[in-house]
């Protein structure tokens, strides 16, 4: 059944009254009786439009500065009065309660208010309670009435008394109340997080209003959303749209470079996991050295740097086929030379607060947990054998640390000078990881003699200290923790090695 209704009457009570003119006129022009309150009744009366206030249709004035405005059986009866049913249409006549065909309503701006720094109690006051309960009455009795709930769907409104002439069919009602809901789960989500941060009530609630649709996910018969605001994260100045793919790549790249803040550093990333890093006192010269970590696999690869791009690192970086290009800016010239390639995109990062949680669909549920934010300095690091490492291995042992913390596990990592020489990733043995790492890095010419060793987790037996010794490396970080610490430190004693452990694991899965 259609179940096509006209608008005869509106409550329109808001907070943001944007672009709200032209709906008001319109309405007018309908002959649609309108009731408001407060701010929004002058509004709608300084545009020389009839308006009834609901003070007069209540008899009730507004009290408790405000709290208590439309929290009436008057006005909840006409928004939930249901037209079909022959009782409540005879209480209705019987208490003089008008039908509400429309109602829109928008809530105090809580998120705004606590975003802004403001005082518990500013806070507190930004909690709305009317707005969310004929929200929610309207919402319920769709069909019969129309909820619009943000000036983002005034729009929408506009172009539906437009075109069908102040009428609405049911699945317009419906489609409006499905937003509606949308919205009050948002608005009650972010209070109880907000009370939650200090309560710690055990409940996983999580709410974001934006939404973008994928060209596919991690494969193509697979459908994939991002949720969230990538417009506050990066400015987009070149390229096509960022796939499911590139953003696994682009999060990973962003977490990486958060933990490089004094010299220029270059990263450059493949399936989540760095192939090329390397910090120096000019861009140009971090581009090479992370470049020449890996140039096979930087093939497609996503850059990114902590310093603006000039001119010079441009060009080179032109040289090569990269999918993503992150830099915090970019000199004009720089940026005109990346964007000869229309499909590369390019991104400046913002500053913007990350997420110091971690979500994860696991089985039936999720899981929680903290964000891996530990980055090591060297009061954090504790010699364990007789050869200590000197100031230059000490950089270096850091150096790759935060590189291994960034790096699929298991995992070792081998550096030297501030620059990746190989890392091993995801492998099912540390041994593994460390072999294919030193099989790598050999592969693209590097001298392995004076390279530090860092791994994610601590070394179970002495054979990767051997390995790494025979291959002619000398440093080792890792955070220590086994039963055989031991046969790993005696090692490194007899062959004149130095290791430290820093006490912290740093797996990633």
């Amino acid at each position: 059944m259609n179940q096509s209704r006209k608008i005869n009457s509106a409550l329109i009570s808001v907070y943001y009254k944007d672009n709200l003119e032209p709906i008001i006129k319109k309405l007018n022009e309908l002959d649609v009786t309108i009731y408001s309150t407060g701010g929004t009744q002058s509004f709608i009366e300084n545009l020389g439009v009839a308006v009834k206030s609901v003070e007069g249709l209540t008899s009730f004035p507004e009290i408790l500065g405000g709290r208590v405005k439309t929290l009436h059986p008057k006005i909840f009866g006409g928004i939930l009065g249901r037209r079909e049913l022959d009782s409540d249409v005879a209480q209705m006549e019987k208490h003089d309660i008008p039908n509400i065909d429309l109602v829109i309503v928008d809530l105090y701006p809580f998120e705004e208010t606590l975003a802004s720094g403001a005082s518990e109690s500013e806070i507190i006051e930004k909690i709305d309670i009317g707005g969310i309960s004929l929200i929610r009455a309207a919402a319920k009795n769709f069909k019969d009435v129309i909820i619009v709930s943000s000036r983002n769907d005034y729009s929408a409104l506009q172009t539906l008394l437009n075109e069908k002439n102040g009428s609405s069919d049911i699945s317009d009602r419906k489609h409006f109340a499905a937003k509606a809901f949308a919205m009050s789960s948002h608005y009650d989500t972010a209070i109880f997080n907000y009370f939650n941060q200090t309560e710690q009530i055990p409940v996983l609630k999580n709410s974001i209003a934006q939404a973008n649709t994928l060209r596919y996910g991690e494969n193509p018969h697979q459908q994939g959303v991002f949720y969230g605001n990538l417009e506050a994260m990066f400015d987009k100045l070149n390229g096509k749209e960022l796939s499911y793919n590139n953003l696994l790549d682009v999060d990973a790249a962003v977490n990486l470079i958060a933990d490089f803040k004094t010299e220029p550093t270059f990263a450059i990333l493949k399936h989540n996991n760095a192939c090329g890093v390397a910090s120096r006192p000019k861009l140009i010269d971090a581009w090479k050295d992370a470049l020449a970590g890996d140039p096979v696999s930087a093939f497609g690869g996503i850059l990114i740097t902590n310093t603006n791009i000039d001119a010079e690192t441009a060009s080179e970086i032109n040289k090569l086929f990269c999918e993503v290009v992150i830099a915090p800016g970019y000199d004009s010239i720089a940026l005109e030379t990346l964007k000869s390639k229309p499909n590369r995109i390019i991104l400046v990062q913002k500053q913007v607060e990350l997420p110091k949680k971690q979500i994860r669909t696991l089985l039936n549920g999720v899981i929680e947990q903290d964000k891996d934010l530990v980055v090591e300095i060297e009061s954090n690091l504790t010699p364990v054998t007789k050869e200590k490492p000197t100031a230059s291995q000490i950089n270096d042992l850091l150096f790759a640390n935060k590189l291994v913390k960034h790096t699929k596990s298991n995992t070792i990592v081998l550096a030297k000078n501030n620059q990746l020489l190989a890392s091993g990733t995801g492998q099912t043995s540390r041994v593994d990881a460390l072999k294919q790492a030193i099989t790598k890095a050999l592969s693209f010419g590097f001298d392995l003699k004076g390279a530090v060793m860092a791994s994610d987790a601590f070394f179970p037996f002495a054979d990767c200290v051997e390995i790494a010794h025979k291959a002619g490396i000398d440093t080792v970080i890792q955070p220590g923790g086994s039963i055989k610490d031991k046969d790993s430190i005696e090692y490194c004693d007899a062959n004149g090695m130095s290791m430290v452990f820093t006490g912290t694991r740093h797996f990633k899965h």
